[in-house]
């Protein structure tokens, strides 16, 4: 059941108070879970990844904090879609650049993320972002692509990032400067199906998703790790955001066909197509992984 059908409490962060479950992860370890309580979720896959990520106590703009969040059961889905990066410059701070794939064309993503299992309990959230250029590099773009695939560490800047819990949108406004805020917000992911859907401000559907999800591989823990590194500026600083996923099941559908995405008017939507997306080329799904997400960090941006 969603966390908002739950009895709740009052936590402070930061000088905002925000409900979270009573009785959740959150309410009885702030950040601090016992792995080995985590590990007796029947919905947790294991914890062996997170005994090699040691947290740290921070001070942030949302107060004390352990860092990194944890994610002990997530689900995700991709579009990637070509736009030109004329259109994709129009939506960036001057201070980046588009990835390109090919001169003139960039890449673009709407993205739906199910946290089963979280140190701050149950959330879903959705973003529409491009794919950028590393802050510091002055290399070729083509150089940047070929490291980040092979790599498997893509840099992204974020237009959209609605979060159905109020702590979800408070630590990631407040914190890590993220464009987020809350809505209705459903992500349904398995090995058959692939659905989600997020409401815009009076309730109709902003954007949507259905689709058969992609024939699914299992990998062992900590064998496929990629990374993702998220640019924002908070308080008027570059800020970079590092993400590293622990993928356990996962499938790719190259230039799909028999994929449903739906655009209201609400913000996602408007913002995806201000990018003016030409061609959807990749339809990535994890059914199962893992997530460590640090906080944010200060960075120097080419000007």
């Amino acid at each position: 059941m969603a966390a908002t059908q739950q009895e709740t409490i009052d936590v402070d962060l930061g000088g905002r108070t925000v409900p979270v479950p009573k009785g959740g992860l959150y309410d009885r370890y702030r950040m601090n879970t016992e792995l080995d309580e985590v590990a007796r979720d029947p919905r947790v896959p294991g914890v062996e990844f997170f005994r090699r990520l040691p947290k740290t106590r921070v001070d942030s703009r949302i107060g004390p904090t352990l860092t990194p969040n944890f994610y002990y059961r997530i689900s995700t889905a991709r579009l990637t879609m070509i736009a030109r990066s004329r259109s994709i410059r129009a939506r960036l701070p001057r201070e980046l650049a588009p990835l390109e794939v090919a001169p003139g064309f960039g890449l673009v993503s709407v993205m739906f993320f199910r946290y089963d299992v979280c140190d701050i309990d149950f959330y879903t959230e959705a973003a529409v972002g491009v794919a950028v250029r590393p802050a510091r590099h002055g290399k070729l773009g083509l150089v940047d692509l070929v490291a980040a695939l092979k790599n498997d560490h893509l840099d992204t800047y974020v237009l959209s990032l609605p979060v159905s819990t109020e702590i979800a949108q408070v630590r990631g406004h407040d914190g890590y400067g993220f464009p987020k805020w809350v809505t209705e917000l459903d992500v349904d992911i398995d090995a058959n199906r692939t659905t989600a859907r997020v409401a815009d401000d009076v309730g109709d559907t902003d954007i949507s998703l259905s689709a058969s999800t992609p024939a699914q591989s299992t990998y062992p823990t900590g064998t496929r790790v990629s990374a993702l590194t998220s640019y924002t500026t908070i308080d008027g600083a570059w800020h970079s955001t590092l993400s590293q996923t622990n993928v356990l099941s996962a499938g790719t559908a190259r230039f799909p066909r028999a994929v449903d995405l739906r655009l209201g008017h609400g913000r996602m939507a408007e913002d995806l197509r201000s990018l003016d997306p030409i061609k959807t080329v990749q339809f990535d799904v994890v059914t199962e992984g893992q997530l460590a997400l640090h906080l944010p960090a200060p960075i120097s941006v080419r000007s």
